[in-house]
């Protein structure tokens, strides 16, 4: 299955992806700091492990990186 990430298409071996399972397989651990847009639609944190994948999606992740302070 074609799909895009992050604006580079890639090729999905299987095609009962859920974000869940494309975020494990791009080696995305710290899911509280990834936001994940689907086809321009944000996707819920409590649906990443329901919401399936289908050919020529546009998967974005947007990285949400905290600013350090010095006192």
């Amino acid at each position: 299955m074609r799909i895009t990430i992050n604006g580079k298409e890639e090729t999905l071996d299987k095609d009962d992806v859920t974000v869940s399972g494309l975020l494990a397989q791009k080696g995305v651990t710290a899911i509280e700091m990834v936001t994940v847009q689907l086809n321009g639609n944000f996707v819920n944190k409590d649906e990443l492990q329901v919401t399936t994948l289908k050919p020529d999606d546009e998967v974005d992740f947007v990285y949400f990186m905290g600013e350090e302070k010095r006192l």
